[in-house]
């Protein structure tokens, strides 16, 4: 029915790349899970009177604060996709970062009061009604929302945003909850025994760690988080394809958005070229970049001599001196500086985040090595921290 929807009411649909195209869907989406939640509030809440049932009653209120959760993801949407301006240079598409938080906040609490609710039946138990009627409704309830999980979790994945998988998330549980509820009623209604407070204790739980998951979704991009490794070697890729590209690193990305992105990086050229063919090569570099991920690209240029054979030989001699030492260990931007003073090397060595050895340990094991190759060469070593990758 979404997609039927948005052929509807979303002119160009499938450009999903575009920031109005997201906003449109975004607002589909919250209007559609208003009308939804509401429906099923009213017969969860008829039902639950009917039944006496606490786990009835907070489903349907659950639904209640998920319709208000719908309209805080239009709003978010909607004050995401407001264009730059003077205080915010950068956009406002961290607001959808914000609403996803909201979003998880409101499954946090949901949680909490079906524990309490569940703790209250317990301690005070009353027998609840069942019919068929009250069964038709919680079935329907779980129909309505696995089809809601379902083009959720798709247009999450479509326009690449966390509040609609929260939203997604919020629903599975809805799910669960729904069909411990319908479990627990027949039970009750054949075996006479009440444990209707004790599946909602189970419920709570498993609804207060799926918020919690959503919650650590949404948090993590505000706080900043690394590029995947899939999106930095792409990049890599892209950047290399280019002819006078050495090398590639310190890929830095500051998401201010689904839609929008800063991007720094250094690539090392050849330090023999002349300064304006360099810079029309990494200006090439960064339109390409810039049109290909819809970001704002900045490069800096590290010069690195391919030509000079005492700066061949001493970057073989450290490679070799850091597999000696530990293979996870690179290095990168070796060059040979002249000063007044004396000659030294400088490099920075890349050592993975909770590295069994301190950084300390490190240089002094280089500083120490280069001092055995030349000892009248000075040393300027940076340790540049980044996350160990991955083996396939």
């Amino acid at each position: 029915m979404i997609t039927l929807l948005a052929r509807l009411f979303i002119k160009d649909y499938q450009e999903t790349g575009r920031q109005d195209v997201r906003l449109k869907y975004g607002t589909l989406s919250g209007l559609v899970g208003i009308c939804f939640n509401i429906f099923l509030f009213t017969f969860k809440l008829v039902a639950g009177l009917i039944s006496g049932s606490i786990a009835i009653m907070a489903d349907a209120f659950n639904n209640l604060s998920d319709a208000g959760s719908s309209i805080v993801t239009i709003i978010g949407f909607r004050v995401a996709g407001h264009q730059p301006d003077e205080e915010h240079p950068f956009g406002h598409g961290r607001i959808e970062y914000v609403s996803g938080l909201i979003v998880a906040m409101l499954i946090i609490i949901m949680a909490v009061e079906l524990l309490q609710n569940s703790v209250n039946k317990i301690l005070h138990p009353a027998q609840t009604a069942f019919s068929m009627l009250i069964a038709l409704i919680l079935i329907a309830s779980i129909i309505v929302k696995l089809y809601m999980f379902y083009y959720n979790l798709l247009l999450s994945r479509k326009i690449g945003s966390e509040v609609i998988r929260s939203t997604a998330i919020d629903s599975i549980s809805d799910v669960v909850a729904t069909s411990v509820v319908l479990l627990t009623s027949i039970f009750t209604y054949r075996t006479g025994i009440l444990i209707d407070g004790y599946c909602g204790i189970a419920v709570g739980l498993f609804i207060l760690k799926e918020g919690a998951d959503a919650l650590n979704a949404t948090v993590s991009p505000l706080l900043g988080e690394p590029p995947t490794e899939e999106f930095v070697q792409e990049v890599e890729e892209t950047v290399m394809q280019h002819e006078g590209i050495l090398g590639v690193h310190d890929l830095i990305v500051h998401n201010y958005g689904p839609m929008s992105i800063m991007m720094s990086l250094h690539v090392e050229v050849p330090a023999e070229g002349t300064l304006l063919e360099t810079h029309d090569l990494i200006d090439g570099v960064e339109q390409e970049l810039n049109h290909k991920y819809h970001c704002n690209c900045v490069i800096h240029m590290d010069p690195v001599s391919v030509e000079d054979p005492d700066t061949n030989r001493l970057r073989d001699y450290v490679s070799a001196a850091l597999k000696e030492y530990d293979e996870k260990l690179r290095f990168h931007d070796l060059r040979i500086i002249h000063t007044k003073q004396q000659k030294k090397v400088a490099f920075d060595v890349v050592v993975p985040f909770h590295y069994e050895r301190s950084d300390e340990e490190i240089l002094a094991y280089l500083k120490e090595k280069i001092r055995q190759h030349n000892c009248a060469l000075g040393c300027e070593i940076a340790v540049d921290k980044r996350s160990e990758e991955k083996k396939a």
